[in-house]
């Protein structure tokens, strides 16, 4: 779980990204396409066209981190283009996005679980 100041805002780009990109690829589209600082401390996530494949980007004052998730089933609620490039969100609906809860219908998105191992008869 991500603890994030409400200081702090979240960009998310509305277009795929190649998630083969790391540190310099995503902090060029940060500042080149979406025209946003990545030096501000600010999250800015990507996912790629299937939308199970996402990740953030956030510098932290001394270097950029990147966190990725991949869905082993389902796909993340990405809002759709609209004309805009990217569009923020909070901290609490990135939480949501990630957690697998579908804004438009309020309702939990299938997602992958391990089958629980049977413990062995004694």
């Amino acid at each position: 779980m991500l603890t994030l100041p409400p200081s702090v805002r979240i960009f998310l780009a509305l277009e795929p990204a190649d998630m083969r990109q790391s540190f310099d690829g995503l902090c060029a589209l940060a500042r080149d396409v979406r025209s946003l600082d990545p030096f501000a401390g600010h999250l800015f996530a990507f996912a790629n066209r299937r939308h199970d494949m996402l990740k953030v980007l956030v510098w932290d004052r001394s270097g950029f981190a990147l966190y990725a998730k991949r869905l082993e089933r389902g796909r993340f609620d990405w809002p759709s283009p609209a004309g805009k490039a990217s569009v923020e969100m909070t901290s609490r609906e990135l939480m949501a996005l990630l957690e697998g809860l579908d804004a438009s219908s309020g309702t939990w998105r299938r997602r992958y679980a391990r089958p629980v191992a049977e413990a062995a008869p004694q």
